[in-house]
C-alpha cells in the first residue's frame, strides 16, 4: 500500500512579484520618476529625494510584500499598502510640480491621458514604452504620464488589496494553514496505527 502523498504543504507560493502588474507599472513609474529629476529638477533641491525615494519605495514595497506573503498575509497587506501610500505621495508631488508653475493638468479623459493608458496597458509594460516621450518632450508633458501612470499603478494596488483581504477572510493566515497542516498530519497518521 502506498502511502498517501504529501500535502504541497502549508506555505502557500508567494514572491513572484515581477508578475505582478501592480509592479511592472509601479518599476516603470520608478524609472519615469528617477530620470524626470534629473532632467527638470535643480540639483540640490530636497524634493528630488524625496520623489525618487517615494518612487522605490512603491516598486520595492510590493515586491516585499510579495515575498514575505508565504508565512504573514499580515505584513503583505502593510507593504502593500505602504505601496499605495508612497504612491499617492509621489502623486500629490507630481501634482504639485504642475500646479505651482501654472502647467495644465490633463483630464483623466484628455486624448493625451487616454493615450499614455492604452501604452501603459499594454503586457509586460517597461519604460521603454514612454522612454522616447519622457526624454524628448517638455515637463508638463513628462509629469502628466507620470500622473498617468501612476493612477494605473494605484488602481491595480487597490484591487490587490481588496484581493488580499478576501483571500485572508477565506483562506486565514499561517496560523490557520499550520494547525490544518498538522490536523491533516494527525488524522491520516491516526487511521494507521
Amino acid at each position: 500500500m502506498n502511502p498517501a502523498p504529501e500535502s504541497a504543504g502549508f506555505i502557500p507560493p508567494h514572491g513572484n512579484y515581477r508578475e505582478l502588474l501592480s509592479y511592472q507599472k509601479a518599476e516603470v513609474v520608478y524609472d519615469l520618476t528617477y530620470r524626470f529629476c534629473q532632467r527638470f529638477l535643480q540639483k540640490g533641491d530636497r524634493t528630488i529625494d524625496q520623489m525618487v525615494q517615494a518612487a522605490r519605495s512603491g516598486k520595492q514595497n510590493i515586491a516585499e510584500g510579495s515575498k514575505a506573503a508565504g508565512t504573514s498575509k499580515e505584513m503583505e497587506v502593510k507593504l502593500t499598502n505602504v505601496a499605495r501610500a508612497s504612491l499617492e505621495e509621489l502623486l500629490v508631488d507630481y501634482s504639485d510640480f504642475l500646479r505651482v508653475r501654472d502647467l495644465r493638468l490633463w483630464d483623466k479623459d484628455s486624448k493625451e491621458a487616454r493615450f499614455v493608458r492604452r501604452c501603459g496597458n499594454r503586457p509586460q509594460v517597461t519604460y521603454e514604452a514612454f522612454r522616447e516621450f519622457c526624454e524628448t518632450r517638455p515637463p508638463e508633458v513628462v509629469a502628466n504620464i507620470a500622473v498617468c501612470l501612476i493612477h494605473q499603478a494605484n488602481y491595480l494596488l487597490d484591487r490587490q488589496i481588496r484581493r488580499l483581504e478576501q483571500d485572508f477572510t477565506r483562506e486565514g493566515g499561517i496560523r490557520e494553514r499550520m494547525t490544518r497542516a498538522r490536523l491533516q498530519y494527525r488524522n491520516r497518521n491516526s487511521g494507521s496505527s
